[in-house]
């Protein structure tokens, strides 16, 4: 039986039996919002610049290689970024947290030790994401926040809002959870500062292109290779992400054979889910590869991306922070 996720991006009837559902969800968004806005709920203000990216939809759209990419822009603009997120799926008893690229994804998130890594910036996780950027704050010279997956979390207040869409399921079949994947209403991305799209973008938006071109051994980044090298191979493909059959079109365009293994959205893998049986090379995405770096995997590969963005996009960050 498919997933309910598979059903918001088909034109399948199912998901109208949900309707009900879904009208009182956006109800109850829109009105929370709302009581935010008017301050009947607190949203704390910051002393610094907070730039907010994220996504209308539930499941993967492409908001931590632009988190990456937008790290080092700012670097690069003369800032010092700070990054907070919520540590989803993170055990830790006590909040914030400080994450390191060594940190134990178990305690702190997967993409949060992701993020550290790729970024070499400080970064804190808490369910406050106020609360973690003040520990950043307090501890680190950081002079901006970039909020990963905070759309929502209108606790925090913010400068500029990002949103990120994927450019070929873009929002699905229009209606708000559990009838479809959005979060908000689609009227909500009206309201966003920069629309930022995973592929083909549209009017006044900004195009982002992904791209695969190497992979690197798991436990040790020197040993590299082009994907190119695999062509004609089979290989076991890896992915607990939002959307794994990007993950495993990419490998099919490099001409790999892909036997897929899909698991849920920040999985907690163990040994015994990657033991296939056999010699064949294991491929996973790079947020499944904290996770997994921890197996004594003969011969596993991670598979890291890159992306391209119109350099319109940056310049336009820059003036929104004035």
């Amino acid at each position: 039986m498919k997933r309910l996720e598979y059903y918001w991006y088909t034109r399948s009837p199912w998901p109208l039996m949900l309707a009900p559902l879904s009208l009182f969800y956006c109800l109850f968004v829109r009105a929370r919002r709302r009581l935010y806005q008017t301050g009947v709920l607190p949203s704390q203000h910051l002393p610094v610049p907070v730039i907010i990216v994220g996504n209308l939809t539930a499941g993967g759209t492409g908001k931590t290689p632009l988190v990456v990419w937008l790290a080092g822009f700012l670097k690069s603009s003369g800032y010092r970024p700070g990054i907070v997120a919520r540590g989803y799926r993170g055990k830790a008893r006590h909040w914030p947290q400080r994450v390191r690229p060594d940190s134990d994804p178990q305690m702190v998130g997967d993409e949060a030790v992701l993020l550290a890594d790729l970024c070499g910036c400080p970064m804190a996780v808490a369910p406050l994401r106020a609360a973690a950027a003040r520990a950043l704050l307090e501890h680190s010279d950081c002079d901006l926040i970039l909020a990963d997956d905070g759309l929502q979390h209108y606790a925090l207040q913010r400068d500029v809002e990002i949103a990120v869409v994927d450019g070929i399921r873009r929002l699905g079949n229009g209606f708000c959870l559990p009838a479809g994947p959005l979060r908000e209403p689609a009227a909500r991305l009206a309201g966003v500062d920069l629309v930022v799209v995973n592929g083909l973008a549209g009017r006044d938006e900004y195009p982002m292109n992904i791209k695969a071109v190497m992979a690197h051994r798991l436990h040790d980044r020197s040993l590299c290779r082009e994907l190119a090298s695999f062509r004609h191979q089979s290989v076991h493909a890896v992915a607990g992400i939002g959307n794994p059959e990007r993950f495993f079109e990419t490998l099919r365009q490099a001409g790999i054979r892909v036997e897929e293994h899909a698991f849920p959205d920040h999985y907690a893998f163990t040994a015994k889910d990657l033991d296939f049986g056999d010699a064949q090379p294991v491929f996973m995405t790079a947020k499944d590869a904290v996770k997994c770096r921890k197996f004594p995997l003969k011969n596993a590969w991670c598979v890291p991306v890159t992306i391209e963005i119109d350099a319109a996009l940056g310049n336009r960050v820059l003036e929104l922070l004035g």
